[in-house]
């Protein structure tokens, strides 16, 4: 089954469901039963793994509505809801490591995953090294006998580099590491991670999977033998989403093939006109051949979302603020996903310790909506301008 009827067909019983094509909203903490024995059997059963209802949090037709179908189009076995983007990366990590721990995470890492390592797991005795991006298979240089977890993210956030995932996964297999990849840029459309020995597979539903920036969301999906680890950390801590918000979600996914690809053509025709602005330096955008690692996107990925950055030439923070603070269409704020174009300044030196980020070149990272492509071109050629006066 191609994944654009995936998207449509799962999750969804409506047989289950009077014929009603959505899936049900449950609002549900306490659950009823009949007799003891029945209760008994539904705690059996949701010990042998199977989806029963037995209390609110542990979860409903609701909640597996989305976990169901995002696991289906990420090729994983079962799936887990969290209440945000950064509670899935912080608790994938947490499920797999204990103290006195060593784990190896991506340098171009989503700084509050970052973080997370350097005080959550610090406190409880969980050493972090960051490497390089770019390492590949010399990441069995950093590989200690404690090393439980090695935290990939593809492209980098801000910076976009691309990680050889399978050479990677394949040295860490090797020392019986697991592999926890931060899978939100390109969603399960556009890379699949099971396939290329990820382990572990994280989406900020947030993002792409709501699409409209109106709900806060995390997935993580794992293979059958990772998947008790992860559930019973996720049940131990009380992690769980609003059935209202998980509606959202699944509501939004069934539109994510359209609006991905809509997001991926406005996105590649805007970079390539920046690429010849005489005020840009550089675009890092995975899909375009000038980037770095074009050629492992084109090896590994299957397409590119709407997120990319692109380098000022180097100019005063007033000539920067200019442009910035000039643009109409353009948003400027954190997250990425929905349908408005959004734009901000980063500053990855402030934070990267295993590798070196030269900021003179300001960095922009823009996430581009589903606006028309000539009226954002116009945006950004109106800021330009700003830009040029101020210089």
């Amino acid at each position: 089954m191609k994944d654009e009827t995936k998207i449509v067909v799962s999750g969804r019983n409506p047989e289950d469901n009077f014929g009603i094509v959505n899936p049900p909203v449950y609002h549900a903490s306490t659950v009823l039963y009949s007799s003891l024995a029945e209760l008994q059997q539904a705690h059996r059963d949701r010990a042998e793994g199977k989806q029963v209802v037995t209390y609110g949090r542990i979860g409903t037709p609701t909640s597996w509505s989305l976990e169901n179908a995002v696991a289906d189009l990420e090729g994983g076995y079962r799936t887990q809801v969290f209440p945000s983007g950064l509670a899935a990366c912080s608790f994938a990590i947490q499920a797999f490591v204990k103290s006195g721990d060593h784990i190896l995470v991506t340098d171009s890492v989503y700084n509050p995953t970052r973080q997370f390592c350097e005080t959550v797991l610090k406190k409880f005795g969980v050493q972090t090294t960051y490497y390089d991006p770019l390492i590949g298979k010399g990441i069995a240089e950093l590989i200690q006998d404690n090393t439980t977890v090695i935290f990939t993210e593809s492209p980098g956030s801000q910076t976009f580099e691309m990680q050889d995932i399978p050479a990677i996964a394949e040295i860490a297999h090797q020392h019986g590491a697991v592999v926890i990849m931060d899978n939100t840029w390109a969603s399960p459309l556009f890379y699949k991670p099971f396939e290329h020995g990820v382990d572990v597979s994280i989406q900020a539903g947030t993002k792409y999977i709501v699409g409209h920036s109106d709900v806060m969301i995390g997935t993580v999906t794992t293979t059958e033998k990772h998947w008790p680890a992860l559930q019973a950390a996720a049940n131990q801590m009380g992690q769980t989403s609003g059935p209202d918000d998980v509606y959202l979600a699944q509501r939004g996914l069934r539109t994510l093939s359209v609006r991905l690809k809509q997001h991926m053509e406005n996105a590649i025709k805007i970079a390539k006109w920046l690429e010849d602005r005489p005020e840009v330096h550089s675009v890092l955008h995975p899909a375009l051949e000038s980037h770095p690692q074009h050629d492992l996107w084109k090896r590994d990925f299957l397409g590119a979302s709407g997120l990319f950055s692109f380098r000022l030439k180097a100019c005063s923070k007033e000539a920067m603020a200019a442009f910035l603070d000039n643009l109409e269409l353009f948003g400027m704020g954190y997250s990425w996903g929905g349908y408005e174009s959004l734009i901000i300044y980063a500053d990855p030196s402030s934070y990267r310790t295993a590798t070196t980020w030269d900021n003179s070149n300001p960095l922009i990272r823009v996430h581009i909506g589903l606006e028309d492509p000539e009226d954002l071109m116009a945006d950004l050629s109106a800021g330009f301008e700003k830009l040029a006066a101020a210089s």
